[in-house]
């Protein structure tokens, strides 16, 4: 059954006295596909800016947004209408030869897969490949989705969450050895540790749906962690199912139907949901406020 969610994305820039602002690069909209449409969008930037859309090489939907004058606060407000159908999880089925690790991808498969399969992290001491190599099996075979979900729930189970408002990501290797990461960082740290088992993986941004956010009720064990703000997670090309959805920070995957995708990218830095450039005195900058809201709508 479809969903339907309202979404708000707004983003402010906060100066202390007049600066300039160069391009602004956008990516807010959520990403159509059979499981998920996109019914009406709007998108207010102010002051004033000149507003093109493109496709990035993933078919990210871009807005290029070039404000105009000089202003002391540069606020972005992206609204959405979706309808989201959640894919139940027993449907899930994967080709005989990709139900076992390791397997291998068919060559046709391996040409688009290339960037997704390569590791971008180094890992000069194994520390990475023997951190997944827990989660395999040495007396009886691996199932594919049983190593993925138990790498999955591992990640958020063992591992202390941590929000950070700074842009970039960590390392694999710096959240295994801090104990801690945000939600990016942890779906970094899966896309690695899988591509090592010879997974094709994907970073994914995007928004989380929380029922808790619209009444106030939800049941014990329940709530989510990253609502509010854009969230990361990754897919998985298993042959057979195709991109598969895994969530470390809450433990979700295929089926829940709280994930609400909006970029795709070999690299988290690919998928930055925005970024730009000012021009003015340094100290003049006095921060960002970014807010999320996703509701069901009863429409």
């Amino acid at each position: 059954m479809a969903i339907r969610y309202d979404i708000t994305h707004t983003t402010v820039y906060r100066y202390k006295k007049p600066v300039r602002f160069g391009l602004h690069r956008v990516m807010f909209r959520p990403r159509d596909s059979h499981d998920l449409r996109v019914l009406a969008t709007d998108l207010h930037v102010s002051p004033d800016a000149h507003v093109r859309m493109i496709q990035d090489p993933n078919s990210n939907s871009i807005a290029l947004v070039q404000p105009t004058g000089e202003a002391t606060e540069l606020r972005i407000v992206c609204s959405f209408t979706i309808e989201h159908v959640a894919e139940p999880p027993d449907l899930l089925t994967l080709e005989p030869m990709a139900e076992y690790l390791p397997f291998a991808y068919s060559v046709q498969d391996r040409l688009d897969l290339e960037h997704y399969l390569r590791p971008h992290h180094d890992d000069p001491e194994g520390t990475l490949i023997r951190w997944a190599h827990q989660f395999l099996h040495i007396d009886k075979p691996n199932g594919t989705l049983e190593v993925l979900t138990r790498m999955n729930a591992h990640i958020g189970q063992s591992l202390e969450y941590s929000a950070r408002d700074e842009e970039g990501t960590q390392t694999p290797l710096e959240t295994l050895a801090l104990g801690s990461g945000s939600c990016r960082d942890y779906a970094l740290l899966m896309m690695e540790a899988a591509r090592r088992l010879g997974v094709a993986t994907r970073f994914v941004s995007g928004y989380l749906y929380d029922a808790a956010l619209d009444d106030g009720e939800i049941a014990p064990g329940e709530a989510v962690t990253g609502a509010g703000a854009t969230h990361a997670w990754l897919h998985a090309y298993l042959p057979g199912a195709g991109w598969v959805a895994f969530d470390p920070t809450n433990n979700l995957t295929m089926g829940s139907g709280q994930l609400i995708r909006v970029g795709v990218a070999r690299d988290p830095a690919l998928a930055a949901p925005i970024s730009g450039s000012w021009f003015g005195e340094a100290e003049a900058y006095q921060g960002l406020e970014a807010t999320v809201q996703v509701r069901r709508s009863a429409g």
